[in-house]
């Protein structure tokens, strides 16, 4: 993510990719939704929703045609290397052709094709994987550079604290909770006792400092998910999730449910706002997921049955959610609803299982999400030809990454606040703002190029400029009515 230029990977099939996307967005933003729901009330929860999930699509088509553009430019500068080497190697042209021909020929005369040993190539073919940050570094100028790490960078320490506190959490509600079958209406307050005169406030930082001991070393080193670790961790979420996807409707089926959730109850709008903008995020990672796709000539389509997909299942996951348990009584991390209940759910091993599910699937995230972040701080301030001394490379990156996302878990385990906040801010300007510009500045980038007759066949179908300044108007109220609203509650408390 820092922004390189790399191989496409090895190649897997539409079908392929349309799961790894689905994985990729189906995350812990989906275990924060259930109470987010509840809190705004259905109606305008589902509205708002089914509105930002087509948003998320926008922008995500827009990404895709910037791909693409990017790939474009790539070859038409490696065509331009190109000439300049054959003009240098003839000793038949003079230093004006090769003037001529360097430099002024292919910035007017457009590239129609691309040879390759296997025959033409469509210039704009996504065939070299290019990250989001190297495309800002080629159509963005060295302010919007920076503004984009920056941007990334807030999103990525909005990530890592909710991974931290999300675990400790989830251990602490299992070490701590009453699982008895009598619990599930009881609501604990953190001053409560854990074990004798340990709180569970004091409970969630011991299990806090165990994680940060356990994962946090993986920040001064490079780590790599592996691919079976990867099988595993989807297997585990898809179990657990239609798990609590049946066991709600069974309750509500029976009319047993005790969910009442409002109509509409707008004070909880910036929050979903927030838990929805986080939910449908994947245009940071599309680089990564679209390259491989061996046959693109339907990418639009997966996408598209990708986003409905993952709207159906939202919708359903928090439905059921809603309906089942009583408002007041739904948790943060949703999986805990079924841990104290046996109205619920009366096996013991599946309530653990659902309790702890968190723990190992976040866990396996917490270090790639950290390299990452070291990654990209080290790429802000990269220097041309220089390289960092050792102490800076691997002391002072790897801590500046780690500590500020644990000091937030330590001072609060409030995930729907940490899911919102860093969704209303950093998620608007990954979703939204960093790819319209993208899209938009690639475009005028590449027409000197390509010309005008040329067409982008990975464009989106939102291509007109009207849709670009939408979706810039859009998130920059979101970003004002978040602020406004998050200032006035302030006041009144």
């Amino acid at each position: 993510m820092a922004g390189g230029i790399t191989e496409s990977g090895e190649p897997y099939s539409p079908f392929v990719g349309l799961v790894y996307m689905f994985n990729l967005i189906v995350g812990t933003g989906a275990l924060t939704m259930p109470k987010a729901f509840a809190t705004a009330g259905w109606v305008v929860s589902l509205s708002l929703i089914a509105f930002l999930g087509f948003m998320s699509y926008m922008t995500t088509t827009f990404v895709i045609e910037a791909m693409a553009a990017a790939n474009a430019q790539l070859r038409w500068k490696r065509r331009e290397r190109e000439e300049v080497h054959d003009s240098d190697s003839t000793s038949e042209y003079s230093d004006d052709d090769v003037m001529v021909r360097g430099r002024s020929e292919p910035e007017t005369k457009p590239i129609l094709s691309v040879q390759r040993s296997g025959g033409p190539v469509d210039q704009f073919d996504i065939a070299e994987r290019v990250e989001m940050g190297q495309m800002a570094s080629m159509f963005f100028n060295k302010v919007g550079i920076n503004m984009f790490y920056i941007c990334i960078i807030v999103y990525l320490y909005g990530d890592l604290a909710i991974y931290a506190a999300a675990v400790p959490i989830s251990l602490m509600e299992v070490a701590c909770g009453n699982h008895s079958c009598s619990a599930g209406g009881v609501k604990y307050n953190d001053t409560d006792p854990c074990w004798g005169s340990v709180s569970r406030k004091d409970a969630y930082r011991v299990f806090l400092g165990v994680f940060t001991l356990m994962l946090g070393p993986f920040t001064f080193f490079n780590a790599q998910k592996t691919k079976y670790l990867q099988i595993l961790t989807s297997l585990m979420r898809w179990i657990a999730f239609t798990m609590m996807i049946i066991l709600a409707l069974i309750r509500i089926g029976k009319g047993t449910g005790e969910g009442r959730p409002p109509v509409a109850s707008f004070s909880g709008v910036p929050n979903l706002f927030g838990v929805c903008v986080y939910s449908f995020m994947c245009q940071h990672s599309l680089p990564s997921l679209v390259t491989p796709i061996s046959d693109k000539k339907r990418v639009g389509t997966l996408v598209l049955a990708d986003y409905t997909l993952i709207l159906g299942f939202y919708v359903l996951l928090s439905f059921t959610a809603i309906f089942c348990f009583d408002s007041s009584l739904l948790h943060d991390m949703y999986t805990l609803n079924f841990t104290d209940n046996c109205n619920v759910l009366d096996i013991p091993f599946l309530r653990y299982f659902l309790g702890l599910f968190p723990v190992f699937t976040i866990s396996t995230n917490f270090p790639i999400i950290a390299v990452t972040l070291r990654n990209n701080w080290k790429t802000l301030f990269h220097r041309d030809g220089g390289t960092y001394p050792w102490v800076v490379d691997r002391v002072v990156f790897p801590l500046i990454t780690l500590v500020p996302p644990i000091v937030v878990a330590f001072c609060t385990h409030n995930l729907e606040s940490l899911v919102g906040i860093t969704g209303s801010y950093a998620g608007t300007g990954i979703q939204y703002i960093v790819p319209a510009c993208l899209v938009y500045l690639s475009r005028r980038h590449l027409e000197p190029v390509v010309g005008r007759d040329a067409i982008n066949k990975h464009r989106s179908p939102f291509r007109h400029a009207f849709w670009v300044w939408f979706v810039l108007a859009w998130a920059g109220s979101c970003l004002i009515f978040v602020t406004a609203n998050i200032i006035l509650t302030d006041t009144k408390t």
